[in-house]
């Protein structure tokens, strides 16, 4: 329960900013007029709180794949302290450092194909530490619920539109597409560039056999698409759209590993040693050998862990949050406003049914 609270009110906090804080007790409707929004850094000091506690009282495994392990907390813990952490601040990662090592020290590992991961087969793997387990088993139809079924909903959206064809890929809608320049950013030679990306067009032009038709997506097309959560035949159910089987990896021990290499290289007195390890054992998996690992200290090394969050966790859902809590976000996205796009706008039917003010610029 700890750990739950801990990861929505971090989830909120990520996206809204100041948000309203409770914890004794369940709100009733005519509550709605009396909360307001607490700061940040007490959300945040609650956060900690409840994973810390979290932290004391879970088991380090567990019988049944999807429960919440004591790793899943402190890997938790340390990415909300990294987004704490800032040259006024490293005592924060130096916290995480220290916190993100019991992780790194626990029974997880890198697979050692990355294009495993993403599959059906590669759920609760050894690089698992939290994944939020989904299902096609109890098929669900209620479009106006979507989001109660055991399906994952989300795969839906990253499918190419009106695919047909013998291809093992299902038709989707054509929502979150990665963009050219991140296509661009993967090196020649590494092979996670073929697991996150699929071309569409190369890929029918290679496979004349399966006769693929498409329509082109409607918004800022470039042919890309998202393989790591691409729908695929046979793994849904039901409304077929409502039920597919892919679980959410929300902590891959990949990004535990960038973490802790971040913390170490920005803490106040900085482990170069142990950043570049950390950082170059993801790179060792995703290039196949060592003559790509990283030489690089201080501000460079930082920039380099950057670089290989985009790459390793693309189109996982880290990489705008990333980007705000580095202060990057105005030279990297396009019509970035500092000031108002760190944060999402309060849903306004939120607004109407209590006192809640709109975040700046909405």
């Amino acid at each position: 329960v700890y750990f739950l609270r801990a990861y929505y009110y971090f989830e909120l906090v990520r996206f809204f900013g100041d948000v309203p804080l409770f914890t004794e007790r369940r709100l009733g409707v005519s509550d709605s007029k009396t909360l307001g929004r607490t700061p940040k850094a007490e959300v945040y000091a609650q956060i900690e709180t409840d994973l810390r506690t979290a932290i004391a009282a879970l088991p380090t495994t567990v019988n049944e794949p999807g429960r919440v392990t004591k790793y899943a907390a402190q890997a938790l813990l340390g990415k909300v302290l990294l987004y704490q952490g800032s040259e006024a601040n490293p005592g924060k990662f130096e916290e995480a450092a220290t916190v993100l090592e019991e992780v790194i020290n626990g029974p997880f590992s890198l697979v050692a194909n990355f294009s495993s991961i993403f599959l059906a087969s590669g759920e609760n793997g050894p690089e698992s530490v939290f994944e939020i387990q989904y299902s096609n088993n109890n098929p669900f139809y209620d479009w106006s619920n979507p989001g109660r079924g055991q399906g994952n909903f989300a795969v839906q959206h990253c499918g190419v539109r009106n695919l047909t064809g013998g291809s093992p890929y299902a038709q989707g809608w054509s929502v979150n597409l990665p963009t050219q320049d991140l296509a661009n950013a993967f090196a020649a030679g590494d092979t996670r560039k073929a697991v996150t990306i699929l071309d569409i067009e190369a890929y029918s032009a290679a496979n004349p056999q399966y006769n693929i038709t498409y329509l082109v997506a409607p918004y800022k097309n470039t042919g890309l698409y998202n393989q790591k959560y691409h729908p695929r035949k046979g793994e849904t159910s039901g409304q077929v759209e409502l039920n597919y089987l892919n679980n959410n990896r929300v902590i891959r021990f990949a990004d535990v590993l960038l973490m802790a290499a971040e913390a170490n290289n920005r803490k106040a007195s900085p482990n170069t040693a142990k950043a570049q390890d950390y950082l170059n054992r993801v790179r060792q998996r995703a290039f196949g050998d060592q003559n790509h690992n990283s030489t690089a200290t201080g501000a460079a090394l930082t920039q380099a862990i950057w670089d290989e969050r985009r790459l390793e966790l693309a189109m996982e859902g880290d990489r705008f949050f990333d980007l705000v809590r580095t202060g990057r976000a105005a030279a990297e996205i396009q019509g970035f406003v500092t000031g108002k796009h760190e944060l999402f706008p309060i849903p306004q039917e939120e607004i109407d049914v209590s006192e809640l003010t709109q975040n700046p610029g909405y």
